[in-house]
């Protein structure tokens, strides 16, 4: 059996032999919710909607009608989306949004917050507390440190001399934790460790060094000379940084195997 195609539903109203067109008032299928756009970055507000005829948007901020611009442009794309998009996003650009679809049968609409977060800060490093000249008697350990603060958190970089050092020894081990604390550890300390330390910090802000001397004394033999004895971190910042949950054991004590901490150590040659 042949069936014959169903013709669509329609209000039909004859006057002068003209057929009248069904209207259908705007709605939304699709609309944005409340977003958070960092400044500086690009926002995208897409939206689709539904409607005969097709329906005309427009965008407002606070009620004011948005024109476009070289910052705010509106695209319509070929499968029905309409997009506002804002590049660079400025924190004049917050607020209550609304977009207003409109058609011969009607209106509908929808709001939006979007709310501009400040672009992240950034400070050039500063050393707290610099590295200081010191003195060990060859065979005993020494630590030299220092402390920084930066944002973001710098990279870190060791040098002797001229020299680079970016790799962890049997005898020297270089370590920093979350709170800003480097040290390098030198066990046993030996004729050929004295000279000149450099640490530099550096991150998108700038870059800043603290140099320090370290001098390495000959060991008198003496029979009532005291055994070296292991480095411990001062009971103030042991104390401190155990309660930050800082693994003390891997950032101070050369005998224990050492893990890469955040930042890691690099060579930079615009050091």
């Amino acid at each position: 059996m042949l069936l014959r195609p169903r013709s669509r539903s329609r209000d039909s109203a004859e006057e002068d032999g003209n057929i009248q067109e069904r209207h259908f008032r705007p709605h939304f299928l699709q609309a944005p919710g409340d977003l958070i756009v960092q400044e500086g970055r690009l926002c995208r507000m897409d939206c689709k909607v539904s409607g005969l005829p097709t329906p005309d948007l427009i965008w407002q901020l606070e009620g004011q009608t948005i024109r476009p611009d070289s910052a705010h442009k509106m695209l319509v794309r070929e499968n029905g989306v309409h997009s506002l998009v804002i590049e660079p996003v400025t924190s004049r650009d917050a607020g209550m949004y609304t977009c207003i679809a409109s058609n011969r049968a009607g209106h509908n609409s929808f709001n939006l917050e979007l709310i501009v977060a400040a672009k992240e800060m950034h400070k050039i490093p500063s050393f707290i507390e610099k590295l200081q000249n010191t003195g060990v008697a060859e065979g005993y350990p020494i630590r030299l440190e220092c402390r920084v603060s930066g944002v973001p958190y710098p990279q870190i970089f060791w040098k002797k001399e001229n020299e680079s050092l970016t790799h962890n020894t049997e005898r020297i081990s270089m370590h920093q934790d979350n709170h800003g604390y480097i040290c390098m550890i030198i066990q046993p300390a030996t004729k050929e460790d004295a000279g000149w330390y450099t640490v530099s910090a550096k991150n998108e802000a700038g870059i800043v060094s603290t140099t320090a001397r370290l001098d390495v004394h000959t060991q008198w033999q003496q029979s009532h000379t005291p055994k070296p004895k292991k480095l411990r971190p001062p009971a103030s910042r042991y104390a401190a940084l155990t309660e930050r949950g800082l693994d003390v054991k891997a950032a101070f004590f050369p005998d224990y195997s050492p893990t890469q901490q955040p930042g890691g150590l690099v060579e930079s040659d615009d050091l």
